[in-house]
């Protein structure tokens, strides 16, 4: 953790105090702090006592003026490694929950933690135990041993996994009739997207190869645009070998035999003659030299789900199929949410049960992670 940035935000609670000794450890690891005390936060410790631990200004108030000219909300998010300025932060973002056992188990608080993660945030605790107000349950602050511990493995992990690199596609492909017309699949690219996040989030060196979407390219993740099934093919090769290739796009099976080089007009008769597509999961995962250490691929399908997905699994030689059930239209394609069931090359299974995309992401990589190391 050595030269590290952390940016701790401290809220008012009866556990800040605890506060005090997680400066002290990080210190001892030689990472630089700054630190915003709120005003709630003040009721339970002092500038004055984190400022002499931190060794550095305690911001009170980010949006006075005399901060706003020496270093604004913006930029002090910017600056840390590792921050909990969380609107304008564009960093991993902590949370460290302590409340009375009844509002930690309230259903808006649930609510709430589960959008958060969805966010990408990571939580620490809370723990069982005595509360100050009397009470025994969960909603204790974790002890500052633990948050550093978690912190420090947070980062080791990040610098281990840098050895990594990952390809994601992701999106439909179209193949085109004429200049205007094509044939595709349906398909946001959420999923991919949020898994090349993830990679990226978890220190690896990611590519991503899409298909048109509506979304944005992924910050600190290469990009690479594409539309045909044919050019995705060429890209992939082009960035290989990787450690593990994720295919998450919806790649048209079948494409045209001949495209009309003007457009077709509609008096005129249609007789499209359809071959089919390259196969791209199947090329790679059967590739000697450029196969990836992990080949996943995905599987949409509308019936037979398990039956399908293994026969594909075997067929493909790949070692993982994740699959989905698009007929079910609050996890289909356009959804913010999924449910998927992975298949395994050892012949195992396992279900990762309705929640956000991007939490689905969070959960195959970390045991993409847990199989390479």
């Amino acid at each position: 953790m050595k030269n590290k940035k952390i940016l701790l935000i401290i809220c008012g609670g009866i556990s800040a105090y605890k506060s005090l000794e997680v400066i002290r450890g990080l210190k001892k690891r030689d990472v630089s702090i700054k630190t915003i005390l709120t005003k709630s936060g003040k009721n339970f410790v002092t500038p004055l006592s984190i400022s002499s631990l931190s060794q550095e200004k305690v911001y009170e108030d980010i949006f006075s003026a005399e901060n706003e000219a020496e270093m604004d909300h913006i930029s002090l998010s910017r600056w840390a490694d590792l921050s909990t300025v969380v609107l304008a932060s564009n960093k991993q973002v902590f949370l460290v929950p302590a409340m009375n056992v009844r509002m930690w188990e309230h259903k808006s608080t649930q609510d709430n933690l589960s959008k958060l993660k969805s966010y990408g945030y990571k939580i620490i605790g809370p723990e069982i135990g005595d509360m100050a107000c009397g009470e025994y349950g969960k909603g204790k602050m974790s002890e500052p041993s633990y948050i550093l511990g978690t912190i420090e493995n947070y980062f080791k992990n990040i610098e281990k996994n840098k050895k990594f690199k990952a390809l994601v596609t992701a999106g439909p492909t179209k193949e085109f009739i004429d200049p205007v017309r094509f044939i595709t699949n349906k398909s946001s690219g959420k999923q991919g997207y949020e898994i090349a996040k993830s990679l990226r989030d978890n220190g690896f060196e990611t590519t991503l190869i899409s298909g048109e979407t509506n979304l944005d390219p992924v910050e600190g993740v290469k990009f690479i645009s594409v539309k045909t099934a044919e050019e995705m093919f060429r890209e992939t090769l082009k960035n290989l070998p990787t450690d593990v290739a994720i295919f998450n796009a919806a790649v048209a099976d079948f494409k045209v035999k001949e495209i009309n080089s003007e457009k077709i007009k509609k008096s005129e008769n249609l007789d499209l003659k359809l071959e089919k597509n390259i196969d791209i999961l199947s090329n790679i995962s059967n590739h000697n030299s450029l196969r990836p250490k992990i080949t996943i691929g995905f599987a949409a399908e509308t019936q037979n789900l398990e039956l399908n997905s293994k026969k594909k699994l075997d067929q493909k030689n790949c070692d993982w199929i994740i699959a989905n059930d698009i007929s079910d239209k609050t996890i289909g394609f356009d959804s913010d949410d999924n449910e998927v069931s992975i298949f395994y090359k050892n012949k195992e299974s396992e279900k990762l049960l309705k929640k956000k995309k991007s939490l689905i992401a969070s959960e195959i990589v970390d045991r993409v992670i847990s199989e390479l190391n």
